[in-house]
């Protein structure tokens, strides 16, 4: 045993014992959740370098979930080995918050809008600082805790580092999130396919049902036309220069403001239009549309949640998440947080939050399960 943590029976009574469920269906994870954890079981054969135990330990945000710990076991059979990744138990997804509503024919209320993906840009923001593209942005992957609106980022099983050159799979991502260049093969794609996808997720909250419900690839595209219209040479050579010479039926812009219920803030609809844009470079970075005036609600000071708690921690910034764009610093760190020097003034609770954390590099276990603390 390693790391001085828990024991691995310990570990098994936190997460909740029972029969493991598939975390994706038909696939071979197996996820068991607890009050005080989340062990996802991931079955080899093993990787010596698991790339989302290599992410995940990399990462250290507060609205990314945090890896607690992580240990090895043996299967049943001769030389199986799961590693078993224990996270920060968040009781709620975005997902479930919006059906809720959705079922009980109610529009979730725009400040919890607000407050969501706020927090979602600013995960993306990080995690992109940091080089890695998470690759399945959806409602589903949106932890939240139903009573302080805090949002975490979670499964980075589909992460990865982008390397300019490397090419990519361009199958990836959940086909209703599916950024237009992915569906058109590109392998070459940036991480503004995350944008994409959070676009969507934003769309979606205002909508209270998917923008773009595809059947299939192709009928994801005609979906994406139908709202965007046919997509002009420059934009396809945009996503995938291979694609400049297919004809496609021409179908003009569907206007953003009839995509929408007419309540709808005119601020949400701008920034919807700002983020599902056809060509990658031209949508707006996760810190821009932090940056966003449809957030400037949240930069006011007495702003409450409907339950009259505070807003989560929204602007506890790092030196490294200010040095990202430092020209939106000033429209990012709100009047009442700003120092004579201009930086974010944190409170002891939010300099809580970004600690960093530190540990031992990772190595390849034996066949004796062994547990290492990530922090």
């Amino acid at each position: 045993m390693s790391g001085g943590g828990p024991s691995e029976e310990a570990l098994g009574a936190r997460a909740g014992r029972g029969p493991a469920r598939s975390a994706e269906p038909g696939g071979d994870d197996g996820m068991r959740q607890g009050r005080q954890g989340l062990v996802v079981l991931r079955f080899s054969p093993f990787a010596p370098k698991n790339r989302e135990l290599q992410i995940m330990r990399k990462l250290d945000h507060c609205n990314i979930v945090r890896l607690r710990y992580f240990f090895y076991s043996s299967g049943e059979k001769k030389d199986e080995l799961y590693l078993n990744l224990v996270l920060e138990y968040v009781p709620e997804t975005v997902y479930r918050v919006a059906r809720h509503f959705t079922k009980a024919k109610l529009t979730i209320p725009i400040i919890y809008v607000k407050v969501y993906m706020y927090q979602l840009f600013r995960s993306l923001a990080y995690i992109h600082s940091q080089g890695v593209c998470h690759r399945d942005i959806k409602p589903q992957n949106l932890l939240v805790d139903p009573d302080t609106a805090v949002l975490k980022l979670c499964d980075f099983g589909s992460a990865k580092q982008l390397v300019r050159g490397e090419p990519n799979v361009s199958y990836i991502c959940s086909r209703y999130y599916r950024a237009p260049e992915l569906i058109f093969g590109a392998t070459d794609y940036t991480s503004s396919i995350d944008v994409w996808s959070a676009g969507c997720v934003l769309a979606e909250l205002l909508l209270g049902q998917p923008i773009f419900p595809g059947d299939s690839g192709v009928d994801q595209l005609v979906e994406i036309i139908k709202v965007l219209g046919t997509p002009t040479r420059e934009q396809i050579r945009e996503m995938n220069p291979n694609y400049t010479e297919f004809k496609f039926p021409q179908i003009k812009a569907h206007p953003w403001t009839k995509v929408f219920k007419s309540r709808t803030p005119p601020e949400a609809i701008a920034l919807c239009s700002s983020l599902l844009e056809y060509t990658p470079s031209s949508r707006l970075s996760p810190l821009e549309a932090c940056a966003h005036s449809f957030f400037d609600e949240l930069r006011c000071l007495g702003t409450q949640l409907p339950n009259n708690r505070p807003l989560p921690p929204l602007f506890n910034f790092s030196p490294g998440e200010l040095s990202i764009q430092p020209s939106l610093n000033a429209i990012l760190i709100p009047p009442h947080l700003r120092s004579p020097s201009g930086t974010t003034t944190l409170t002891p609770s939010s300099q809580a939050l970004t600690e960093t954390q530190t540990g031992p590099d990772w190595q390849a276990p034996d066949a004796t399960p062994t547990l290492t603390n990530s922090s």
